[in-house]
C-alpha cells in the first residue's frame, strides 16, 4: 500500500459504489482517474507550497545557490537533484508542485529541471517491479539512462540560460520581507509566521490550479479513451520509425509507470522490440499534454518546447539504444 492508496479507495468508491459505474468501461476509467489525480495532486500543491513558504522563510537559500553553483562542485548538483527525482513517487504532473517550489526558491534552473525529468522517469516502479518483469540488466541499463538523460537535459538547459523564460510572478515572493520590516528588531509571532505561509501557499496555489484541473481532466479523457489494443497495433512494427512513432504516441497520453508496465509487458509479448515499448511508457510517464498545460503556467513557450525536446530526443535515443542490445 502506497502513500496515496487512500485516495484510490476514495475513488473507486465514488465510481463504482456512489455513481454506479460499470467497472471496465471507459467512463469508469475516466471518472476513476480524473478522482484519484485530482485529490492526489492538489494534496500534494497544499502540503508542498506551504513546506516550500516555511523554507523560504528560515532557510538560507543564498546558500544553497553558492554551493550549487560552485566550480568544483560542478555538475554534482544535477546528480543530487536527478537523485532526489529518484526516491519521490510522483509521475509527471505531481512532480510540478515541488518543481515550482524549486524555482521559487531560487535553485538553478536546469537542477530545478533535472528533477522534474527524473521524478517520474526513473522511479519505484523501474526500480523495484522492472526486475521481475524485465530482468535485472534491463532494470540496470534503464534507471541508469534515465537518471543521465535527466542530468543531461538539466545540464543543457542551464547552459542554454533560459532563465529569463520563467514566468516572473512565479518568482516574486516579498512576503518574508515586509514581515521583518512590520516587526524589526522584535519576536515575530507564530500566528504571523502561518498567516504569512498560508498567504503564500494559496497565492502559489491559486495561480497553477486551474491548470491542474484542465491538465488532470484531458489526462483522464485520453487515460480512459484510448484502448489498448490500438497502442499494440500501432508499435507491433520493427522499422526505423517504430521508436519516434512510440514515442510520440505516447506523449500525449498521461499515466504513472505502475499502470503502464503491463502494457508494455503485453508489447514485448507480442513481439513489439523492447526499446519500442520501452519508449512508449518512458514517453507516457515522463511527458504528456496535461503536463504541458500544468507548466505552460510557470514557463514561457520556448523554455516549455525546449524541455519537450530535449526530453523526447533523450527518450528516443533510450529505444534504439534497447532495440540494438
Amino acid at each position: 500500500m502506497d502513500i496515496f492508496s487512500p485516495f484510490q479507495i476514495f475513488a473507486d468508491f465514488v465510481t463504482y459504489d456512489w455513481l454506479n459505474i460499470t467497472e471496465q468501461s471507459y467512463l469508469a476509467g475516466v471518472v476513476n482517474f480524473w478522482i484519484y489525480d485530482v485529490l492526489k495532486i492538489s494534496i500534494l500543491l497544499i502540503v508542498i507550497n506551504y513546506f516550500m513558504g516555511i523554507t523560504r522563510y528560515y532557510f538560507p537559500m543564498e546558500k544553497v545557490r553558492d554551493l550549487l553553483t560552485r566550480k568544483n562542485w560542478y555538475g554534482t548538483q544535477y546528480l543530487f537533484a536527478a537523485i532526489l527525482g529518484v526516491v519521490t513517487p510522483f509521475c509527471s504532473c505531481s512532480s510540478i508542485p515541488l518543481f515550482m517550489g524549486f524555482l521559487s526558491a531560487g535553485i538553478p534552473l536546469g537542477v530545478t529541471f533535472a528533477f522534474l525529468i527524473s521524478s517520474p522517469l526513473v522511479n519505484e516502479s523501474s526500480l523495484f517491479l522492472f526486475p521481475s518483469v524485465f530482468g535485472i540488466k534491463i532494470t540496470l541499463l534503464y534507471n541508469l539512462l534515465g537518471i543521465f538523460i535527466a542530468v543531461t537535459g538539466g545540464y543543457l538547459i542551464q547552459k542554454m540560460k533560459f532563465e529569463k523564460y520563467i514566468q516572473p510572478d512565479i518568482l516574486a515572493f516579498t512576503g518574508k520581507k515586509k514581515l521583518i520590516q512590520r516587526y524589526e528588531g522584535q519576536y515575530v509571532p507564530l500566528s504571523e509566521r502561518i498567516k504569512l505561509w498560508t498567504s503564500e501557499m494559496w497565492d502559489i496555489t491559486k495561480k497553477i490550479y486551474p491548470y491542474v484541473l484542465l491538465g488532470v481532466t484531458l489526462g483522464a479523457l485520453i487515460h480512459g479513451l484510448v484502448p489498448e489494443s490500438f497502442i499494440s497495433n500501432t508499435l507491433s512494427g520493427a522499422s526505423l520509425w517504430s521508436v519516434p512513432t512510440a514515442t510520440l504516441l505516447g506523449v500525449p497520453l498521461y499515466a504513472n509507470s505502475i499502470s503502464v508496465i503491463p502494457i508494455i509487458e503485453a508489447l514485448v509479448g507480442k513481439g513489439v522490440p523492447m526499446g519500442t515499448a520501452l519508449a512508449f511508457m518512458t514517453a507516457t510517464v515522463t511527458l504528456s499534454i496535461p503536463e504541458a498545460l500544468m507548466l505552460k503556467k510557470l514557463l514561457k513557450w520556448q523554455l516549455l518546447a525546449m524541455f519537450f525536446g530535449i526530453t523526447t530526443v533523450g527518450i528516443i535515443l533510450m529505444g534504439y539504444l534497447f532495440n540494438v542490445i
